[in-house]
């Protein structure tokens, strides 16, 4: 197994070349369409409408497949004989690195703890994570749809400077372990590293929005997965927190970016890339479960197959349809507490095809 240094295929890669191509219909038509349908539903939810905006693909389509949400029997997702993060709960450790602000702070909590709640109404983050859930390991046990925040630390003051590298996350993991007294997880738990916006990252904004692996215990004493997440809003919003920023080129007779359903770009962008690293954490979790391809060290993972894709009829330049409130901002999942978001599909192992809440097919 390479370093991570090298090791790039289970990182979030959104390419530029990539993320900002534009089919030849948006070569050929200054006006991009949106169709619009209301929704049938009663009270104030009754103002919510359908929407499928088109709008630059961040990456290029997966297949040439009629149904469009990456579907393909070309795809060939297998199982490495690896383990899955069954034991329920999972446990989350967050370790906030930087200066964060309540707001920000409590959305993503919102976010995670939105995973578990069975009272937000339809389409719910709980009903996606059932995507998650249907992995399974060579036991049987599937992942676990419990996912608890069991863990919190603060490193305010950039500990290990606010440059940080593929391997000097693992410098941060040990800290915060040590000074939180997080416990040694093994079974149940998973480390959440969050930088804040005035941080870098070792190929963040050119090449990763976020990644995952595992702690080495040369490192930090054991190995327990972990993900890593930056926050993109004051350095590349356009590519990390797509689709509510686009490219300053496009600002002038090109789509207009949506409105984040929290009324915060950075951090809205961020919360699907979470949710993009979660589901790869717990289905593959030491890069030796699932996952597309031959070769371990690049593995395409059950985000990766989807990434870009928010609901039905997505692809070829429209995001799928999702939903927009009577305020004009723009998500596809319920969250708790009223919270709205905005998160990618996962691939559907069943289904053979990538998968949300919002589904209308």
């Amino acid at each position: 197994m390479s370093s991570p240094a090298t090791i790039s295929s289970f990182f979030y890669f959104i390419t530029l070349s990539s993320f900002f191509y534009i089919s030849s219909s948006l070569e050929n038509n200054n006006k991009h369409t949106t169709t619009v349908n209301s929704l049938n539903i009663p009270s104030a939810a009754a103002e919510i409408e359908l929407v499928n905006p088109k709008l630059p693909p961040r990456s290029l389509s997966l297949t040439s497949s009629k149904k469009f949400e990456g579907s393909s029997n070309l795809i060939h997702l297998r199982y490495h004989m690896g383990p899955v993060l069954s034991s329920s709960p999972i446990n989350i450790y967050v370790i906030w690195y930087g200066r964060w602000s309540r707001p920000h702070k409590s959305l993503i909590r919102d976010f995670l703890n939105s995973i578990f709640d069975a009272k937000a109404p339809s389409p719910s983050v709980a009903e996606w994570w059932r995507t998650a859930s249907l992995y399974a390991d060579q036991t049987g046990a599937n992942v676990s749809r419990s996912v608890l925040i069991a863990g919190e630390y603060s490193d305010s003051n950039y500990s290990h400077g606010q440059h940080l590298t593929r391997l000097t996350i693992q410098d941060v993991i040990a800290s915060a372990a040590r000074s939180a007294s997080f416990p040694v997880d093994h079974k149940n738990g998973m480390y959440l590293v969050l930088t804040s916006h005035d941080v870098t990252m070792q190929d963040f904004c050119r090449a990763v929005c976020g990644f995952h692996y595992f702690t080495f215990p040369s490192m930090v004493g054991y190995t327990m997965p972990y993900a890593w997440v930056g926050q993109s809003g004051k350095q590349c919003p356009e590519v990390c927190a797509y689709p509510f920023a686009l490219p300053g080129y496009m600002g002038h007779g090109g789509p207009g970016e949506l409105r984040p359903p929290n009324g915060e770009t950075g951090v809205d962008g961020m919360v699907s890339v979470i949710g993009h690293e979660l589901a790869e954490v717990v289905s593959n979790p030491l890069i030796n479960a699932w996952y597309a391809g031959e070769d371990p060290t690049a593995p395409t993972e059950i985000g990766d197959l989807c990434e870009g894709l928010y609901g039905s009829g997505g692809g070829g330049g429209y995001i799928g349809q999702v939903m927009r409130d009577r305020e004009g901002k723009t998500f596809n999942m319920n969250g708790k507490g009223g919270r709205k978001f905005l998160v990618q599909w996962i691939w559907n192992p069943n289904l053979k095809a990538c998968s949300g809440p919002n589904s209308v097919d």
